[in-house]
């Protein structure tokens, strides 16, 4: 496993960080609970050291899973623990929220659940425009303080987003939508970081599991992704056949398809680890050669641009529909 520095903290952690998202049963469905804990041992003997979780998944489901498998297994001191707030579900509604009170009770929540006594990395999910930066940075600089969070970062955030709030407090890292689907943020967060030293986690790499280019034609998606634009209509086959064309490309580096575009993600300069949803020891021993190296650069424009024109076309097909 290869290891990066976080951005400007002193969190050095693995190229592939293990990513909890999928213990969301509103998006994914039930996710069998054993092979995933023997995923997170299995993760820790690969060398992966960092974990990324947040309270929204699952409303506390993927949290409370986590603090119980890290404990039981004595593993806690094996990972640097990324988590994350912004939904406030307690109620009957869910809603966002980062006043100065829902913060502070909602890290004891989460230290609760993940039956931890501090967050290595502590990121606000999203922007919120109803609460002022400096409440934010208040309530963060506090929990600093008190040694129950290590470090904070940004998720899903602009250049202007992450702005406000750096000029209230250190933005250790930014965890962004980014694949070879999803590459917006490569014109000005990307740079933005790299030039502010912020960290990089991109979530997705797989963009939901369809770059693992594992899937049939004719295969029936019964979770969220059947809403998804490109797993739809006459865009599926469309990028099923680019996935073809693409995991060629890959064969003859002696990767796999789900290997190639992790890689391609880690091979940007200014991403620091790629956050992987993983439920079983088969799956994370799959992904963590994706690590040992970059993509070469003819071989990284190829692959996007293959994907890029197939995104294209695939959602002009819909256009039709």
């Amino acid at each position: 496993m290869k290891y990066m520095q976080l951005g400007l903290t002193d969190l050095i952690v693995s190229r592939i960080c293990f990513g909890c998202w999928q213990l969301s049963p509103r998006f994914w469905g039930e996710v069998p609970i054993e092979p995933w804990r023997r995923a997170v041992t299995r993760a820790a003997e690969l060398g992966v050291n960092f974990i990324d979780t947040a309270g929204a998944y699952g409303d506390g489901f993927a949290e409370t899973c986590l603090g119980d498998c890290l404990a039981e297994l004595g593993l806690r001191d094996r990972f640097y623990l990324a988590t994350k707030f912004y939904w406030n579900f307690q109620g009957a509604d869910r809603y966002p929220e980062t006043t100065y009170e829902f913060i502070m009770s909602e890290c004891e929540n989460s230290l609760r659940r993940l039956k931890t006594d501090r967050i290595d990395l502590y990121q606000i999910h999203a922007w919120d425009p109803l609460t002022r930066p400096e409440e934010v940075a208040a309530a963060l600089g506090r929990l600093k303080k008190e040694g129950k969070i290590r470090w904070a970062g940004v998720s899903n955030m602009n250049v202007e987003q992450m702005g406000a709030y750096r000029d209230l407090f250190d933005v250790a890292s930014l965890q962004p939508h980014y694949n070879l689907l999803a590459r917006e943020v490569e014109d000005r967060e990307l740079p933005y970081c790299l030039q502010h030293r912020i960290g990089v986690i991109p979530y997705s790499p797989l963009y939901r599991g369809l770059l693992t280019g594992k899937y049939a034609r004719d295969h029936v998606f019964k979770d969220s992704r059947g809403e998804y634009d490109l797993y739809t209509g006459g865009a599926f086959p469309r990028m099923l056949e680019a996935l073809d064309e693409t995991a060629k490309i890959a064969e003859g580096l002696g990767l796999s398809m789900a290997q190639l575009a992790i890689r391609w993600v880690l091979t940007n300069p200014a991403v620091t680890s790629a956050i992987v949803g993983i439920k079983t020891p088969e799956h994370i021993e799959s992904i963590v050669p994706a690590a040992e190296g970059t993509l070469p650069i003819p071989v990284w424009h190829r692959a996007g641009n293959i994907l890029g024109k197939a995104k294209r076309d695939a959602l002009a097909l819909l256009d039709q529909e």
